[in-house]
C-alpha cells in the first residue's frame, strides 16, 4: 500500500517542480518574444506590404507580395551594395581575426605589464561607436587629418589621399576602422580559449620536437578550433549589420562606394520612408547571415568528422 500511496505525491511534486521551472523561464521567454520575436515577425510581414508614412495615419498597409523585393533587387544600387557588403565583411573579419589571434598568442606569455596592456587593448571596444566614428573621421580627413599630416611630415608622400572622399579608398578606410574596433573582441575571446589549453600539452609536444609554429599547428589550433568557430560566426553576423560606423564616416558615399545592405535598408526606411522596401532589404540581410552561419557550421562539422 505504501508505494501506491506515494505515487500521487511524487506526481504532485513533479508537477510543482515543472511549474517552478516554467515560472523561472517565463520572464526570459516573454522578453525574447516581445523584443526579438515580435520585431522579427513584424519586419518579415512588412517586407510584403506597402508600408509608408501614410500607413501611420490610415492604418492601411496593402499587401504587395514580392513587389518590394523585386524593386530592391532590381535597383542599380543593390548589386553595388551586395558586393560592398561582402568585401566589407571579408576584409573586416580577416583583419580582426588575424590581428586578434596574434595578440592573443602574444599575451599568453607572462611579462611585466601584460595585464595593463590587455586592459588598454579593450579601449576601442569600450568607446561608443559614434565617438570612434567622429575621431576617425578627423584622423582620415583629407585636409587637416592626422594621418595625412603624418604622411607629409615623414615625407612618405606629398599627396593628400582622400581616405573618405575617394571612391577607391573609402571602402578600404571604413574596413580599416572596423578592424580597429573588432580587434579587442577577437583577442579577448581567443585569449580565453588559449587559457583553457593545458601547459602539459605543450611540454609533451616539445619532447617530440613540436615547438614554435609546429606547436601552434598541432596543439593550439586543433584545441582552439571550437572557439574560432564561435568567434568567426559571431563576427560575420555582427559585421554584416554594421551601420553606425559607415554612417558616421561616409554615410554610404562617395557615389555609393561604401553603401552596404545595412546602410541601404537605413536609407530606404528612415530617409525615403519606404518601410516596406527597407524591411525587404533587412530580410535579405538576415537571409545572408543565416546562410553563412549554416554553411560555415556545416563545413566545420564535416572537418571535425573527417
Amino acid at each position: 500500500m505504501l508505494p501506491l500511496a506515494r505515487r500521487p505525491r511524487r506526481r504532485t511534486g513533479g508537477r510543482v517542480q515543472h511549474l517552478g521551472r516554467a515560472l523561472f523561464v517565463a520572464p526570459a521567454a516573454l522578453y525574447m518574444l516581445a523584443f526579438y520575436g515580435y520585431p522579427l515577425v513584424k519586419n518579415l510581414v512588412m517586407g510584403f506590404q506597402e508600408y509608408t508614412t501614410r500607413t501611420f495615419f490610415t492604418g492601411e498597409a496593402p499587401w504587395v507580395g514580392l513587389a518590394n523585393y523585386e524593386q530592391v533587387m532590381g535597383s542599380p544600387i543593390f548589386g553595388r551594395s551586395l558586393v560592398n557588403t561582402l568585401l566589407f565583411t571579408a576584409g573586416s573579419i580577416l583583419g580582426q581575426f588575424t590581428i586578434g589571434l596574434a595578440l592573443a598568442v602574444f599575451f599568453r606569455r607572462t611579462f611585466p605589464g601584460a595585464g595593463v596592456l590587455r586592459s588598454l587593448l579593450l579601449m576601442p571596444w569600450l568607446i561608443p561607436l559614434i565617438v570612434s566614428g567622429a575621431v576617425w573621421k578627423w584622423i582620415l580627413d583629407q585636409d587637416n587629418g592626422a594621418l595625412n599630416r603624418m604622411l607629409r611630415a615623414t615625407q612618405l608622400t606629398d599627396a593628400r589621399p582622400g581616405w573618405l572622399t575617394s571612391t577607391t579608398l573609402a571602402l578600404a578606410a571604413v574596413v580599416m576602422v572596423n578592424i580597429w574596433i573588432g580587434i579587442p573582441f577577437n583577442a579577448t575571446i581567443l585569449f580565453g580559449g588559449l587559457q583553457d589549453i593545458p601547459d602539459e600539452l605543450y611540454e609533451a609536444a616539445a619532447l617530440d620536437g613540436a615547438t614554435g609554429w609546429r606547436a601552434f599547428r598541432y596543439v593550439t589550433w586543433p584545441l582552439l578550433r571550437p572557439v574560432v568557430n564561435v568567434v568567426l560566426v559571431l563576427g560575420v553576423v555582427y559585421t554584416l549589420k554594421v551601420l553606425d560606423i559607415i554612417l558616421g564616416l561616409t554615410k554610404g558615399g562617395p557615389a555609393n562606394a561604401t553603401q552596404t545592405l545595412a546602410t541601404q535598408a537605413y536609407q530606404l526606411s528612415f530617409v525615403e520612408f519606404d518601410f516596406g522596401q527597407g524591411a525587404a532589404t533587412g530580410n535579405l540581410l538576415i537571409l545572408v547571415s543565416l546562410l553563412f552561419a549554416v554553411l560555415y557550421l556545416r563545413l566545420s562539422r564535416q572537418r571535425e568528422q573527417g
